[in-house]
């Protein structure tokens, strides 16, 4: 997820779908088998500080519905 980060450069976010697409074997069928790793892994960030979340720029306080992944000091 963080590596995705980076690769997108500051100010920029990614979806939950694309860190799952990345971390599976099979990005066209198995990614929605690995969404639970993906959300878990984006609770502990968001607990670190190390991450931020955002749906259609508003800032959200955790997860819930859908949301898009950032840097945390990418937020404002």
């Amino acid at each position: 997820m963080l590596a995705l980060l980076a690769e997108r450069g500051a100010g920029k976010t990614v979806c939950p779908s694309e860190v799952a697409r990345r971390i599976t074997s099979d990005g066209e069928a198995d990614w929605r088998m690995a969404m639970p790793l993906v959300h878990v892994a984006v609770d502990r960030l968001i607990e670190r500080g190390a991450i931020e979340l955002t749906w259609k720029g508003r800032a959200l306080p955790a997860r819930s519905g859908p949301y898009r992944i950032g840097h945390a000091s990418d937020s404002t």
